[in-house]
């Protein structure tokens, strides 16, 4: 075992950032978020969840796409516009790390790629942080998760008083820690295992809420409070829903795709004017189903991972928690 002493951590990092950009927990105008690592910037590792999630780094909140138009020639032109670098995201939590997992899924599997996220996931280096105290709107465990272990994270590290533990999870972070090498000791601490103060019960989440998928005393009940107002969406690290548009000048132009809510009104609204989900009460269900119920039908995993920013920042506090203890409340009468 390897061990990253803490004061020879900014030293590292600045190495590190000679060849990527590294994304470290930083509070940017009194918003926790990972930012570019400055060694005259503090560092926020302590913070257990950013406010922002890192899905940004991968599938930008708005992404040009291609530039478009007709030449000197009178010929149509199209250059996709895909960008990429070296990128290291250094303390990134387990929720976090689940929830690219989740995003992988989306946009490299399936018969599907996304030509955008894969060229920024290539180039992307995870080294993940485990949970020494996960806060109290924290509920990944409840998720099936392990707030101390991110199995799927390049680099794990543990951190007690005085260091980290390192430890290379795949073959691109063994390759890695051939840069840390000078900083990194001989050494080994047993870390303690935690898990979180806040539980909810979502053994059989799936199967109750096929049950429940018509139940007007569930969404009503669930959808009365709700402002629509997409906080919820924005915040949660696995969501992906986006709509694409373009800017024109003359005979070229520009489309781009930019982060949407399924919780506004207008998101599937049709040319026509049809919308499938005109009610507040359709896109308040749509929302949670698809992460408890139809994104395990198609990927085998729930689209919740527990991270608790939901429940932290929704202004009614209508989060994912409220919706399980309800569904087990009313699976059991």
């Amino acid at each position: 075992m390897k061990l990253l002493p803490k004061e020879n951590l900014t030293a590292l990092l600045k190495t590190l950032s000679e060849t990527a950009v590294v994304y470290v927990p930083k509070e940017v105008s009194g918003i926790y978020k990972f930012a570019p690592f400055v060694s005259a910037d503090p560092m926020r590792l302590e913070v257990t969840n950013t406010l922002l999630p890192p899905k940004d780094l991968l599938f930008p909140q708005c992404q040009k796409m291609y530039h478009y138009g007709v030449d000197s020639h009178n010929e149509m032109f199209i250059d996709p516009l895909i960008e990429s670098s070296d990128q290291i995201i250094f303390g990134i939590r387990p929720c976090d790390m689940r929830s690219l997992e989740c995003l992988d899924d989306v946009f490299l599997t399936k018969g599907y790629t996304d030509e955008y996220y894969q060229a920024k996931r290539d180039k992307l280096l995870t080294v993940a942080l485990g949970c020494s105290s996960p806060a109290r709107t924290c509920f990944c465990d409840s998720m099936g998760l392990d707030p101390n272990k991110a199995p799927s994270a390049d680099i794990m590290l543990h951190e007690d008083e005085t260091s980290f533990s390192v430890e290379a999870q795949t073959e691109k972070g063994r390759h890695a820690l051939a840069l840390w090498e000078p900083y990194l000791v001989e050494g080994a601490f047993d870390y303690e295992e935690v898990h979180c103060t806040l539980h909810v019960d979502s053994s059989g989440i799936k199967e109750k809420l096929d049950s429940l998928s018509d139940s007007a005393e569930l969404w009503d009940a669930m959808s009365i409070k709700c402002l629509n107002c997409g906080t919820c969406t924005y915040l949660c690290p696995t969501c992906y829903c986006f709509d694409i548009s373009q800017e024109n000048k003359y005979k070229e132009g520009v489309r781009f795709r930019c982060w949407d809510s399924c919780m506004f009104s207008e998101y599937t609204e049709m040319a026509g004017g049809h919308n499938p989900r005109p009610t507040k009460r359709d896109r308040v269900k749509n929302r949670f189903m698809h992460k408890l119920n139809y994104f395990e039908d198609r990927y085998g995993k729930m689209l919740c991972v527990g991270c608790g920013r939901c429940v932290e920042k929704c202004p009614v506090h209508l989060d994912i928690t409220v919706l399980i203890d309800r569904i087990g409340a009313l699976a059991h009468e």
